[in-house]
């Protein structure tokens, strides 16, 4: 993490996303065309490419969606390789080190070419116009959303992840579980001293455990139905006990070890558009590998044992 994520008090503070353009029907730009100048880009089957890496929970969420939705026919996906060097994301999973639709072999050059002067961190999950090369968004909260209502069109299943008549309290419990535990894990791992540290982990097992006592009489967060708020949360508790347990620091107990998450985290994992989506070989080994500050032999442990998630 860079020192810029880093508050006075040694606190991980999240970098804000850059790109925050927006694919909707009522773009008033043509086909083939850039954005409008309300920064609108066109609606079009396989314009755009989506890329994610395997080990990221924030461009996980966005592949599970475009799953579920039934977008795969117009939303195209590239996935980096989940060992990033100083130059980022990179395509070596590809032919030739290059991803073959955009032709570039760093995600950083799409970066580039949509602002020259961009310093941040180049994140995933971005979306990619394939005419200009040039990033629409890396919005990770926004794309989901949009994947539901703007993309609606395109989609060839509605599985309703967004039923008006829970927004409020789903939008409400969303945030507090970005706070707490989405991006309290990093919170915890990324921590600089022990307040911030013990600040965040009180934070992220208070959350955990009231969801836990919420799951004791729903199958999922908002009853027998799956919503944009059980995905965001299954890509974090998919990687807990994988990584967040023992390299962020999260120790309490394991996912495991809460019987009502448990069991939830694994029913999704084992609903269609879930489970075939994780790769626990790829986020262990860039979690592992790429934070040299936290794990710097860059040694992958080789537990733990995973296997319940299917069984």
């Amino acid at each position: 993490m860079t020192t810029a994520e880093t508050s006075t008090r040694g606190e991980f503070v999240r970098q804000p996303n850059r790109f925050t353009g927006r694919v909707t029907a009522d773009s008033t730009s043509g086909p083939g065309e850039g954005p409008d100048d309300q920064g609108r880009w066109p609606l079009e089957a396989g314009r755009y490419r989506l890329v994610w890496s395997k080990a990221c929970p924030w461009a996980h969420r966005a592949v599970i969606v475009r799953g579920l939705l039934g977008l795969q026919d117009a939303i195209s996906v590239a996935t980096v390789d989940p060992i990033r060097d100083e130059r980022g994301w990179r395509f070596t999973l590809d032919e030739g080190g290059r991803d073959p639709v955009l032709g570039i072999g760093f995600l950083a050059e799409a970066y580039a070419a949509t602002d020259p002067a961009y310093t941040g961190r180049v994140t995933v999950p971005a979306l990619v116009d394939t005419v200009t090369g040039h990033v629409v968004t890396n919005d990770y909260p926004q794309i989901t959303l949009d994947f539901s209502t703007d993309w609606a069109p395109l989609a060839t299943r509605s599985p309703g992840l967004l039923p008006a008549e829970l927004r409020p309290e789903m939008d409400a419990l969303i945030e507090d579980v970005f706070q707490d535990v989405n991006n309290g894990v990093y919170r915890c791992g990324f921590a600089t001293t022990q307040e911030a540290y013990d600040e965040a982990y009180a934070r992220l097992f208070a959350r955990l455990d009231q969801l836990e006592a919420r799951l004791a009489g729903r199958r999922f967060l908002f009853g027998e139905r799956i919503t944009e708020a059980d995905v965001r949360l299954f890509t974090t508790l998919v990687r807990f006990d994988a990584v967040y347990h023992n390299h962020f620091k999260c120790n309490r107990n394991k996912l495991a070890e809460m019987p009502n998450l448990w069991r939830y985290a694994r029913e999704l994992f084992n609903t269609p558009g879930f489970g075939e989506t994780v790769d626990f070989d790829q986020i262990k080994r860039h979690y592992y590998g790429t934070h040299a500050n936290l794990n710097p032999s860059g040694i992958v442990p080789a537990g733990p044992d995973l296997s319940a998630w299917t069984d």
